[in-house]
C-alpha cells in the first residue's frame, strides 16, 4: 500500500505535532493546519484522509466537513467533546467514518485511521 496521504486540522500545535508523529511513525504522510481557513487551502491539494478538531478558532470542523464532502477523501473527527454512539451512527450516515475522543490511545488512533485508510 502505498503512502496515504493525511491534513489533521488542529488549533492545538502539541496535539497536532503528536498526532503527526504517531502517524507518520505508521507509515502515513501527515500535513498539519491550524486553523481551518489554512486547512481548506492545503485541502485542494488533494487528500485520503482529513482528521478534523472540532472547535477551531475561526470554524468548526462541521463546517470543514460540509466544505470538503464531495470529495473522495475520508473524514475523521478528533475532538475532546464526547458523544454518544447514536451521534456516532448519525455521523457515519452523513460520511464521517469515524469519531475519535482526545486523550486517544496511540495503539487505537494507528488502527482506527488504518482501518479507515483501508475501506
Amino acid at each position: 500500500m502505498s503512502k496515504k496521504n493525511i491534513l489533521y486540522i488542529e488549533d492545538n500545535r502539541d496535539t497536532a505535532s503528536a498526532v503527526k508523529i504517531i502517524l507518520e511513525g505508521a507509515g502515513c504522510n501527515v500535513e498539519l493546519a491550524y486553523t481551518g481557513k489554512t486547512g481548506l487551502k492545503i485541502a485542494k491539494n488533494g487528500f485520503d484522509l482529513f482528521l478534523l478538531d472540532i472547535m477551531l478558532p475561526d470554524m468548526s470542523g462541521w463546517d470543514i466537513f460540509e466544505k470538503l464532502k464531495n470529495t473522495k477523501s475520508k473524514f475523521v473527527f478528533l475532538s475532546v467533546i464526547p458523544v454518544s454512539k447514536e451521534r456516532i451512527r448519525e455521523l457515519k450516515k452523513v460520511g464521517i467514518s469515524d469519531y475519535i475522543t482526545k486523550p486517544f490511545v496511540k495503539e487505537d488512533l494507528i488502527k482506527r485511521v488504518q482501518k479507515i485508510l483501508k475501506s
